[in-house]
């Protein structure tokens, strides 16, 4: 979340800021209660005095044989007064908690102010195709083929969940592993970690309070199914002091993401597009403030590097300030083709979370010895989401007699050249 601190000493520019991303930002409610909740710390703090003034006032009284009734009757009413502050200031920093965790990240200097369609294309990284015969759709070529099944997945769990079957499930799986080992082998801690959490690490990761109608919840034992490996890695440190020389720390982890995805959608989200379940390699990292944008390009490049391994077109964008996620300064797409449809779907988010989730974890570090401890940068990447890079193997390496070829990186663990 944003440092109250700096509301109060910048309120005009962060305010200014946070309405690129949201017109609707007032932060006068947050700035009143702050004053207010400073007025009692103020006045807690002065009867609190009082009150330990009295107590010694009635110790010595005692020793000297001295009637100290009345002012044991004051001393009682001071701190039934002293209570009612105690609580009214809970209260209010409740309140304040509350309206703080509903704002966005402060938007990174170099992002774009604008709506969704606004982005920036920093690169574009090989040809688009344009095949000689017409291309079909990943649903079509797939279900001709027998690959995937949604009317039998739909009959198990209900629409807009996948069913992977022969040689789609091996491609899957293929997709993973490559994944997931490729980044492992580049300094990336592996780690397989619950696919479930509890309040305060959706919390901490930002999902709660904002979004708590777009994530599965299991009511019985209060756990949420994860939508994104992000929610998991960032709590791996909560309440943490991390040591300089223990910085970057970075992991990678493979999970199923479970997501609402409330809406009605058109034809071209049907298919592998828009699920309520998908699988995902995401990368994480714990920076120093000074090294996390650097950090960031390298997030951007090793998720590129899955997608020039797998010979795909693609672009990188940049997002604008409203199409970021809560808790994100900044974040680049990385976008494939699909020739069945003729447009670019995100297969890859990376973002720089400055501060934001490490106030709400706790999460620090030390820059040197007996120095104050400094909250740390978190960075996110999907290293990939795997449902539209199948749909994107599919269209774009069909040939004319509908068969597929598979990525050369992909064919040992598949077992086939082809689909």
């Amino acid at each position: 979340m944003i440092e109250l601190r700096l509301i109060r000493e910048q309120r005009e520019e962060i305010e200014a800021r946070l309405r690129t991303r949201d017109s609707s930002v007032d932060l006068s409610e947050i700035v009143s209660l702050d004053e207010r909740r400073r007025e009692l710390i103020s006045e807690v703090e002065r009867l609190k005095a009082e009150r330990n003034q009295g107590s010694q006032e009635v110790g010595r009284r005692k020793r000297d044989g001295e009637n100290a009734d009345e002012l044991l009757a004051g001393l009682s009413e001071l701190s039934n007064r002293v209570s009612e502050l105690d609580e009214a200031l809970r209260d209010t920093q409740a309140q304040i908690d509350q309206l703080l965790a509903l704002l966005p990240n402060v938007p990174h200097e170099s992002v774009p102010t604008g709506s969704k369609d606004e982005y920036v294309i920093l690169k574009t990284v090989g040809e688009k195709p344009e095949p000689a015969f017409p291309i079909q759709n990943h649903l079509e070529l797939a279900e001709a083929k027998g690959i995937l099944d949604f009317p039998r997945a739909a009959m198990i769990a209900g629409a807009k969940f996948p069913m992977y079957v022969g040689a789609a499930a091996r491609l899957e799986m293929a997709l993973i592993q490559f994944m997931f080992f490729r980044h492992a082998n580049h300094g990336y801690v592996p780690v397989l970690p619950p696919f479930m959490a509890n309040a305060r690490s959706f919390y901490v990761s930002s999902q709660l309070p904002k979004f708590a109608d777009d994530i599965y919840r299991c009511e019985r034992d209060d756990l949420y199914l994860n939508p994104t490996a992000e929610s998991l890695l960032v709590n791996l440190h909560q309440d943490e002091i991390l040591e300089l020389d223990e910085l970057p720390k970075q992991y990678v982890a493979y999970t199923p993401c479970f997501r609402r995805e409330a809406g009605s959608y058109g034809e071209e989200e049907r298919g592998l597009i828009r699920m309520h379940q998908f699988n995902k390699v995401e990368m994480f990292k714990f920076t120093t403030p000074e090294t996390s944008y650097h950090e960031l390009d390298n997030v951007i490049a090793d998720a590129e590097g899955v997608l020039q391994a797998l010979g795909m077109h693609y672009r990188v964008v940049l997002l604008t300030t409203q199409d970021m996620a809560q808790q994100a300064t900044k974040t680049v797409d990385l976008e494939v083709y699909l020739p069945g449809q003729g447009r670019y779907y995100e297969v890859s988010s990376c973002s720089n979370c400055e501060t934001f989730q490490a106030r709400r974890g706790n999460i620090r570090y030390r820059p040197g010895p007996k120095e104050k401890p400094q909250f740390v940068h978190t960075l996110n990447g999907s290293g990939l989401a795997t449902s539209r890079l199948m749909a994107a193997i599919l269209e774009n390496n069909q040939g004319e007699d509908g068969s597929v070829r598979i990525p050369d990186v992909l064919q040992p663990m598949v077992g086939a050249e082809t689909l």
